[in-house]
């Protein structure tokens, strides 16, 4: 019983993560268009604020996708079970925790 819910965790982890990852993503992307209309100080403050959310959203994801490709990877043995479930649980998790620290290093017009 414990196997199967298990195994279970793992295709429902990907489900999670690989579309929340594109919507991070998607979003990441649109968010140059917020200062479209800033000119001067604020533009300077928006360019270099975002550039450094950009490069952590970027790391994040693939930080995201390595933990996701890690619990694939672990043995499907009944011994790493609670290995395999944590990393599972690590994916979305870690896409949250970048997509909050995104948008909380950009500098807001």
């Amino acid at each position: 019983m414990v196997d199967v819910l298990v195994a279970a965790g793992f295709p429902i982890s990907t489900v999670v993560t690989l579309p929340l990852g594109l919507i991070a993503l998607f979003i990441g992307r649109l968010t140059p268009m917020a200062c479209d209309s800033c000119n001067g100080a604020a533009a300077d403050r928006f360019g270099a604020s975002f550039t450094v959310a950009w490069t952590v959203l970027r790391v994040g994801l693939l930080v995201a996708l390595a933990v996701l490709i890690a619990s694939w990877a672990v043995p499907h043995q009944l011994r790493c079970a609670a290995r395999r479930v944590a990393l599972a649980l690590a994916a979305p998790a870690t896409l949250v925790v970048t997509f909050v620290a995104f948008m909380a290093l950009v500098d807001w017009p």
